[in-house]
């Protein structure tokens, strides 16, 4: 899959609500201890119903302890207010991003955009530097999603 980045500002910050779990890359790749499938999992089974035909859906990638190896938290989460005990807001920041985008089945087509995203980074011609402050995917229907990668 050829892969076209686009770099993007953003200007004003974007307020989501949605549920939250702390992990690391190690842990989700082997398996161990992964959350991000059951945080999906919860969120398809509690918020999707409460959905309109407007509302967005986010993954939001965020308080990075510091890079590719330490813990983050992980939203999956909305632009519709909803409300529940377990509900936590977070936001999209202000700031520069790079656009990367796929499109096919879920989830295998997000997973794959994220190894476009690893593979982009780990270039050594990489003209870009991550700033590890706020990523997230946008998913702009069923089968089409959007990553974006906070840069310096």
């Amino acid at each position: 899959m050829d892969q076209q980045v686009t770099k993007i500002n953003i200007d004003n910050p974007t307020i989501l609500f949605g549920l939250k779990v702390r992990t690391c890359n190690m842990n989700e790749m082997s398996g161990e201890g992964a959350k991000i499938a059951g945080l999906w999992q919860q969120f398809y089974t509690d918020i999707a119903p409460k959905l309109t035909p407007s509302s967005q859906v986010y993954g939001v990638y965020t308080h990075y302890e510091s890079d590719v190896t330490g813990e983050f938290d992980v939203y999956a989460c909305t632009d519709l207010q909803v409300t529940s005990s377990e509900i936590e807001q977070t936001t999209l920041a202000t700031g520069n991003y790079l656009r990367f985008s796929g499109k096919g089945a879920m989830p295998q087509t997000v997973i794959d955009v994220w190894g476009q995203v690893w593979q982009y980074f780990s270039n050594e011609q990489c003209p870009h530097i991550r700033a590890y402050k706020t990523d997230y995917e946008f998913y702009k229907n069923s089968d089409e999603v959007e990553v974006f990668i906070s840069v310096e």
